[in-house]
């Protein structure tokens, strides 16, 4: 199922939709925080964790699609840096893009990964 449209983001997934279509293969999950966020929380089961500050994060994310046209889904602590990355990555046409706004804790998009009960693992 596509993720519902916004004007500022390409698109958008809830934490459960993100985890069940990256569980799929059908997404890639990118958590885009620093280490020390990825230390105190965990990082979502199926993400692969690259820090939004890496010089080649660009090159990182493209690397890291299992095919070259797989959407690239973002997720942060509260979803203000994942809408900022998305239309960073959309500026370089790295695309199709999701934002998950509701992030690891919550946000006003919703109460997150973290109070939904989604799995985590350690880095």
């Amino acid at each position: 199922m596509l993720p519902t449209s916004r004007a500022d983001v390409a698109h958008i997934m809830t934490p459960q939709e993100a985890f069940q279509a990256a569980e799929r293969g059908e997404i890639l999950l990118v958590d885009i925080r620093r280490p020390d966020e990825w230390a105190a929380t965990g990082v979502p089961a199926p993400a692969v964790p690259i820090d939004m500050r890496a010089r080649d994060f660009i090159e990182q994310v493209s690397n890291a699609r299992a095919f070259p046209a797989q959407p690239v889904a973002v997720i942060c602590a509260r979803g203000v840096r994942s809408a900022r990355v998305t239309r960073q990555l959309e500026a370089v046409n790295l695309t199709p893009i999701i934002d998950v706004p509701e992030g690891m804790l919550g946000s006003r998009a919703g109460p997150g990964w973290l109070k939904t009960g989604l799995p985590v693992r350690t880095q």
